[in-house]
């Protein structure tokens, strides 16, 4: 398995102290750089990669360490230094491991996990001349064949994190499927779910005593024609894994936004307004912090957020944000310029423990406050019954439940009201907000019925039907 080593340090690595920690594998190892020199790579003789070390980061947000590592450090900004070794060397862990070791005794500091740490030299015994060479030098890809490439991970926890995404940008490109392997312990952050949640695109589980199987939908795999794909039964359907039991229901919830903004494209925009609404509304606070990959970097500052998309514009802007350490909340948002304006897509998840209850009776305050400031288009509040640290199992999870379905009232007005307050069958919806221009809010359940899902799909026919 891939070994990640994470040096968290207190100050900023320098390049003389990244370098002493380089050549924990003696004079005979070299280094180069990659990506634009963002990576720097310790070599084997042959220039073959043993160890990529990604450029540090300072982590401002607190609790980042804790929710993606289950590592506590010391109050204020920590420096995230993350070193990969090879897969196809057996000493490159140890060496990744010496790196960062020996940048925690320079800066001060932990390295994770902990017992990764060391300050040896890791002499090279490994003949690399019989190792076949790779066939990329993406850091973050172990296997590459024709149409997909292969990462393999042993951490607890998978996040979307910028080595992650960088290898999902670059098989898109290249028209391949990204495909993660890793043992069934594992679990992964939501925006890394959601990173993989459409094929061709796999988590891939390796049970020891089940095989292969997709850690999403339960498929048993099989790795055929330089790819994972599902094992198909007799009768041509898909094997589903015996490993991919029920998660048990612990009482934890989930409470799941999912809501679209729409503002005009001028110089006076400011993104980000809607979700930081959203997260004051439902967590009392706004978000902590935002990045455009984990770990979750930078404090939350709605100037930079759109300064950023600006930048980017018109090219789509994917980001992150976290809540406050003692209360589970991330969201994902895509920002993205459309002929009608700049909408964001938003994502909003909270989690609740089996004592504490979704303020559901607060969603039609929220959504007529995202209507009246912030260009509210449609949302969509859903419950489930899921982890409250937000992390997926690679079990079978029940689906979210839909609780209430808003549509703004420029939406409304598209869509006409008169078809939009008269369904055939369904819920009749309240208005809210001003009476002319008014805000319709589709009670749909309390979370605790499935059924609802079928009620949602006849509204949603209804309101497209032109």
């Amino acid at each position: 398995m891939t070994k990640d080593v994470i040096a968290l340090t207190p100050k900023m690595p320098d390049l003389p102290t990244l370098l002493a920690g380089l050549y924990a594998g003696g004079p005979d190892l070299g280094v180069n750089t990659t990506a634009d020199g963002a990576v720097v790579q310790l070599c084997a003789p042959d220039g073959r990669p043993l160890v990529s070390v990604e450029a540090p980061i300072l982590v401002q947000v607190p609790g980042e360490t804790t929710r993606l590592l289950n590592h506590a450090v010391g109050d204020g900004p920590v420096w995230w230094t993350e070193a990969r070794a090879s897969t196809a060397v057996a000493e490159a862990g140890r060496l990744a491991g010496s790196f960062a070791g020996r940048l925690a005794t320079v800066l001060g500091g932990t390295v994770w996990p902990p017992e990764a740490a060391t300050t040896d030299v890791v002499p090279l015994t490994t003949d690399v001349s019989a190792i076949p060479a790779p066939a990329t030098t993406a850091p973050a890809v172990d296997v590459l064949t024709a149409g997909t490439a292969v990462v393999i991970q042993d951490r607890p926890l998978i996040a979307l994190t910028s080595w992650l995404s960088d290898a999902l940008r670059t098989a898109a490109t290249s028209d391949r499927a990204l495909q993660i392997v890793t043992p069934p312990t594992t679990r992964l952050t939501l925006p890394t779910r959601t990173a993989l949640r459409g094929l061709p695109n796999r988590w891939v589980v390796q049970d020891p005593e089940h095989g292969y199987y997709d850690g999403l939908s339960g498929a048993v795999l099989h790795w055929k024609n330089g790819t994972f794909t599902p094992v198909l039964d007799e009768q041509g359907a898909t094997k589903v894994a015996e490993a991919f039991t029920p998660t048990p229901d612990t009482g934890d919830r989930q409470l799941i936004l999912t809501l679209r903004t729409r503002h005009p494209a001028d110089e006076n925009i400011v993104l980000g307004r809607a979700l930081e609404t959203a997260f004051q509304h439902l967590t009392g606070a706004p978000p902590a912090g935002w990045s455009t990959a984990e770990p979750v970097n930078l404090p939350w500052s709605t100037r930079q957020l759109t300064e950023l998309a600006r930048a980017r514009a018109p090219r789509p802007t994917w980001l992150v944000a976290v809540g406050q350490p003692d209360r589970p909340a991330l969201a994902t948002v895509r920002v993205l310029r459309t002929p009608a304006g700049v909408e964001e897509d938003i994502t909003l998840a909270i989690g609740y423990g089996g004592d504490g209850t979704p303020p559901l009776d607060t969603i039609e305050d929220l959504a007529a406050e995202l209507d009246a400031e912030h260009g509210l288009v449609t949302l969509l509040t859903s419950l489930r019954a899921a982890r409250r640290d937000l992390t997926v199992p690679s079990r079978l999870e029940p689906p979210p439940i839909p609780v209430a379905f808003t549509l703004g009232h420029d939406e409304t007005e598209r869509i006409s009201r008169a078809r939009a307050e008269h369904l055939p069958q369904g819920p009749k919806p309240a208005r809210l907000g001003p009476t002319l221009r008014p805000v319709l809010h589709y009670s749909l359940g309390d979370g605790t019925d499935a059924q609802a899902w079928a009620t949602f799909q006849h509204l949603i026919q209804h309101l497209k039907q032109t």
